[in-house]
């Protein structure tokens, strides 16, 4: 494919769901109404989101795959030539898997809001919610797409107000607070992101991400390495979430409505991993040598804390919430990728980079699932989801008990499954870290991690032993619910299949990232 087409398909990726935003809050053509003018721009969404996913594919389809440590479908136009700002677009073995997975989460989300609109108290038209999905996607496309730290800053933040809105306006129970702590901690960390972006680019002389790669931090000193990596490194931390900047995420989690939970947890939290990736590693790596033992320390105490919180929530009695578990539970995972990155080897991040991919896939697979349980069911707290009054799942709903063990088993990193490779690698970086980092601290974390595996597998055996398993004496007791419906089936069993590929097929996966780290971490060469 030509880079003229590529280029296109790259621009019209980040452009079409802003003007599909736009298009969702006009009128209605009055031959697109239809019967419900909300369903009208419900379909406009899908319509929006299933051409973005196209476009997608096409530009993996067209992507060079001999080199994919190459930035390919560049553009490179002056934006603001008084500060040296670009509008500078690529993609790279690195950022393609997450343009993908970004696409395809959000049109999973629309499609499943077309079957069953959102809904909570006192909630807008659909038209408001349709154009905040749009947004949202143009902002996390944006960020994975952007080459120039200023524009990367403005798409990083473009997200925060479309999810506000959706927690605040289509969430749950205390949704308000919950989306106003995801906000504040957010922007407080982002301002701190900015005073480090634009020390960067004055002592860098550029803001260009590549130009700055290839210089490989030699045109910045030690100091102001240290300096970027903190101050940045804080930004990307809270949106990770590292422990324990992590505190915002389950009050939103618990609050969002379904989708909200889905790309949350899908896409947003990958901006900050991504972060430490395509920013800091090539850039100041010296800042990144002198805190990696830190970020590591971090990193292996919030899989356990993570793991311990889940078991806490899930025994009996403790009245724990479903998604709230969840929720805990990617402080754990990204806590696997945020150790792969503090290793600085190719084994490591290409295992931070698998883990990022394979978390989104099965986290929002399990989003999925718990918000179809607690449309059901009317609630998501465990202890009323098990017992004799329980779901039981394997006789009432087997399919939908079936997938929730598959979310659950894939999640706890079983062997031929998208969860295992990235956990695997990220301790394989671990036990053997880059030169000059403390061995013995590594194979410290290392053993965590291992520990933490184990305390994941039990508390996910818990829940599905709880929630899928059970008696049913009482059967006047429980309302009768459906299994899976069509519709679920179209919005899930692509995140299935997606996880048993990258699971069997890791290559397909580790072929894209593996050259770009290993560039990224020899400085361009």
């Amino acid at each position: 494919m030509s880079h003229t087409v590529m280029q296109s398909l790259l621009a019209a990726i980040v452009v079409l769901p802003l003007v599909g935003a736009v298009a969702a809050l006009l009128p209605a053509p009055p031959g697109l109404k239809g019967r419900d003018p909300g369903q009208a721009v419900l379909r406009h969404g899908v319509t929006v989101t299933g051409a973005v996913l196209a476009l997608t594919v096409a530009l993996a389809a067209g992507f060079d795959h001999d080199h994919p440590a190459r930035m390919q479908a560049t553009t490179d136009l002056s934006w603001i030539p008084a500060l040296h700002i670009r509008i500078h677009l690529g993609v790279d073995g690195i950022s393609l898997p997450l343009l993908l997975l970004t696409a395809l989460l959000t049109f999973l989300g629309a499609l499943y809001s077309y079957f069953r609109p959102p809904t909570g108290p006192g909630a807008p038209s659909p038209k408001a919610y349709v154009a905040l999905l749009l947004v949202l996607e143009a902002g996390s496309l944006a960020s994975f797409a952007v080459l120039d730290l200023v524009l990367f800053f403005l798409a990083f933040e473009t997200v925060l107000i479309p999810m506000y809105f959706l927690i605040a306006r289509w969430g749950g129970e205390d949704r308000e607070r919950s989306a106003w702590r995801f906000v504040l901690y957010t922007l407080l960390g982002s301002v701190v992101m900015l005073l480090g972006l634009l020390l960067v680019g004055i002592k860098g002389g550029t803001f260009d991400m590549v130009a700055l790669a290839t210089d490989n931090g030699a045109g910045l000193s030690h100091s102001t390495q240290l300096l970027a990596v903190l101050a940045i490194g804080t930004g990307l931390a809270v949106k990770a979430p590292m422990w324990p900047l992590h505190t915002w995420l389950p009050d939103a989690h618990t609050a969002a409505p379904t989708v909200g939970s889905v790309l949350l947890a899908g896409v947003l939290l990958k901006m900050g991993t991504y972060g430490f990736v395509r920013i800091l590693l090539p850039v100041a790596p010296d800042g990144m040598h002198a805190f990696a033992p830190y970020l590591a320390a971090f990193a292996a105490v919030g899989i356990i804390y993570g793991s311990l919180v889940c078991l806490a929530l899930a025994r009996k009695g403790a009245r724990g919430d479903l998604k709230r578990l969840i929720a805990y539970s990617s402080v754990g995972h990204m806590g696997f990728v945020l150790l792969g990155i503090a290793t600085l080897t190719p084994t490591g991040v290409n295992g931070a980079l698998f883990a990022n991919v394979a978390h989104g896939l099965i986290t929002g697979l399990l989003f999925f699932l718990v918000g179809a349980l607690k449309d059901r069911y009317g609630t998501s707290d465990l202890d009323s989801l098990s017992g004799t009054t329980g779901a039981a799942l394997y006789g009432r709903a087997p399919r939908l008990g079936g997938l929730l063990a598959f979310g659950a088993v894939a999640s706890l990193g079983l062997p031929g499954l998208a969860g295992f490779w990235g956990e695997m690698l990220a301790m394989f970086g671990a036990f053997r870290p880059a030169d000059g980092l403390s061995r013995p601290a590594f194979v410290t974390f290392m053993a965590l991690a291992g520990l933490g595996t184990l305390l994941t597998a039990a508390y996910l055996l818990v829940v599905v032993r709880r929630v899928c398993m059970g008696e049913q004496k009482e059967h006047n007791a429980v309302p009768a619910f459906a299994d899976v419906q069509a519709y679920e089936f179209a919005a899930w069993s692509p995140l299935v299949a997606l996880t048993v590929v990258a699971g069997l097929w890791p290559a397909v996966l580790l072929g894209l990232t593996d050259p770009a780290v290993q560039q990224l971490l020899g400085g361009g060469n």
